[in-house]
């Protein structure tokens, strides 16, 4: 289905300008992602766009061209409109030429195989959604199975996490649960928690790290909780040797994840 818009006040623009907002996108179950390079990521992880927006008078391109053609296999709209409105719907002077509409992933606990990978990425209270993002595409670059938010996390589907993600919340699990039902569901199988502390920790390089590992990172300016971090199996520490007293959350995510990466390969005797 194709159609074109060009009133501001059309109400599909209304639509699309209201999923900026986290309480219109829980209502609506669905989220914005702009540019095509994103666009293609989700396409190669097999999500299409319900709804591809994209400016007229643009550049014609090959792969917006299959872009367009999946959408429609798929059943969804492909809309076409004016430079300016789709800037109304990115807020951005600067609009990418294209915007795809998805529908929000389940992200239940219950649908995760912990054993399907080696690590897994777990954040508590994360409340900036570009180390958010940046969380996601270190899950990917080190073939973890997913992320994990804990509590009161910033919203995944956010345009800034997304972006941030560089297409890696389309090919990393995503949960979201309350600490409780975490560690429930964490102690009904196999897997050991893992996280960098202060309180009675050993250095992080060449801990004892064991498959399927759970990297467990807190609040950017709070840390973690003194309970959950009792609950940890393994508390390693970083050394700071600069004047900063603590790495940033999403970077300490990735220094450990790395870390990880290197023991749970040594035991399994393979690059994973």
């Amino acid at each position: 289905m194709r159609k074109h818009i060009t009133g501001f006040s059309n109400p599909t623009v209304k639509y699309l300008r209201s999923l900026r907002d986290k309480k219109h996108r829980k209502r609506a179950g669905q989220f914005l992602v702009e540019g095509l390079r994103l666009l293609e990521d989700a396409r190669a992880s097999g999500p299409v766009p319900r709804q591809l927006v994209m400016a007229q008078g643009r550049d014609s391109h090959a792969l917006i061209d299959q872009l367009e053609s999946a959408v429609e296999s798929a059943g969804g709209e492909v809309i076409t409109t004016t430079p300016d409105i789709l800037s109304k719907i990115t807020g951005k002077s600067n609009a990418q030429s294209v915007v795809g509409v998805f529908d929000e992933f389940e992200t239940g606990l219950e649908r995760l195989d912990r054993e399907a990978a080696a690590i897994w990425l777990v954040a508590q209270d994360l409340r900036d959604p570009g180390n958010l993002g940046t969380m996601l595409r270190t899950g990917d670059a080190v073939g973890a199975g997913g992320l994990i938010l804990i509590d009161d996390c910033a919203d995944p589907f956010s345009a800034e996490a997304v972006r941030a993600s560089m297409g890696a919340v389309f090919t990393q699990g995503l949960a979201q649960a309350r600490w409780e039902d975490f560690v429930r569901w964490l102690r009904a199988g196999p897997g050991q928690l893992v996280a960098a502390s202060l309180r009675e920790a050993v250095p992080y390089r060449g801990a004892a790290y064991e498959a399927p590992c759970f990297i467990l990172v807190g609040n950017e300016s709070q840390g973690l909780p003194e309970a959950y971090e009792a609950e940890c199996d393994l508390r390693v520490t970083m050394p700071m040797r600069g004047r900063a007293d603590s790495l940033n959350a999403a970077v300490a995510g990735a220094v450990l994840a790395y870390e990880v990466l290197a023991g749970v390969d040594q035991v399994s005797g393979g690059a994973r």
